[in-house]
């Protein structure tokens, strides 16, 4: 589930930038938050590639990335949503998979720290 997620955000942004450039998050007023959502076409399948490959700080990473990039959203939409609350269900994917990732962090660190002590089976 980590890796679709990521995955799939990697996918929106990058359509994203494809659609429309650089500029595709001008709509942002904040600068950092339009280079942040930009460096997530390159920073998702990063974290997605770098999951798979079962470490326990990457599962930090991964989930750092993924907070960061729900508060951005959160923060770079808040004029919309105090102008219209319905927009919440446009942020809703977003959240639903920020709060999955924060929930199983703790888990996913112990499973992987778990597996990774342990010696691999022969082929």
């Amino acid at each position: 589930m980590y890796l679709i997620g990521f995955f799939e955000g990697s996918c929106v942004h990058i359509l994203d930038l494809v659609r429309d450039g650089i500029h595709a998050y001008a709509s942002f007023p904040q600068v950092l938050l339009q280079v942040f959502f930009v460096s997530l076409a390159i920073l998702d399948p990063l974290v997605a590639v770098l999951v798979g490959l079962v470490r326990r700080e990457r599962v930090w990473l991964a989930s750092a990335v993924m907070v960061t990039d729900v508060f951005a959203n959160g923060w770079g939409n808040r004029h919309w949503l105090q102008d219209d609350p319905a927009r919440l269900v446009w942020l809703s994917p977003i959240t639903i998979f920020g709060v999955f990732v924060v929930a199983f962090l703790l888990p996913m660190h112990r499973t992987v720290a778990r597996t990774t002590g342990r010696p691999q089976a022969p082929a």
